[in-house]
């Protein structure tokens, strides 16, 4: 995975971008350092500059049209997460997100 943090640019405003809402530089490296289920569908993440968020992952999986991802909505499968090198991942990288969309609840 991309560990740079690119920041989104949904706030674009003519050339100039609008100030960064997480406080990072753009090419801020990213890790993910732990994770710990919450419930339901959700995560804690931490992130290796020491951030943390709690991430409700079932918006995204009630969203998806693939039957693989809606999968994971199987509370077992679900739990099968694990930590891979600093990116969160699920079974044989079925399911991973890009480490930025994690740090900034957009997946």
């Amino acid at each position: 995975m991309d560990r740079l943090l690119h920041t989104s640019q949904k706030h674009r405003a003519g050339n100039h971008y609008a100030e960064n809402p997480i406080g990072l530089s753009e090419n801020a490296v990213i890790d993910i350092t732990g994770v710990e289920y919450i419930s339901g569908y959700t995560l804690r993440l931490r992130f290796s500059d020491g951030f943390e968020r709690d991430l409700d992952f079932e918006p995204f999986l009630r969203r998806s049209e693939n039957p693989m991802i809606r999968a994971y909505l199987e509370p077992e499968k679900f739990a099968n997460f694990r930590l891979e090198h600093g990116d969160l991942v699920w079974d044989d990288y079925e399911l991973c997100f890009p480490i930025a969309d994690l740090y900034e609840n957009t997946i």
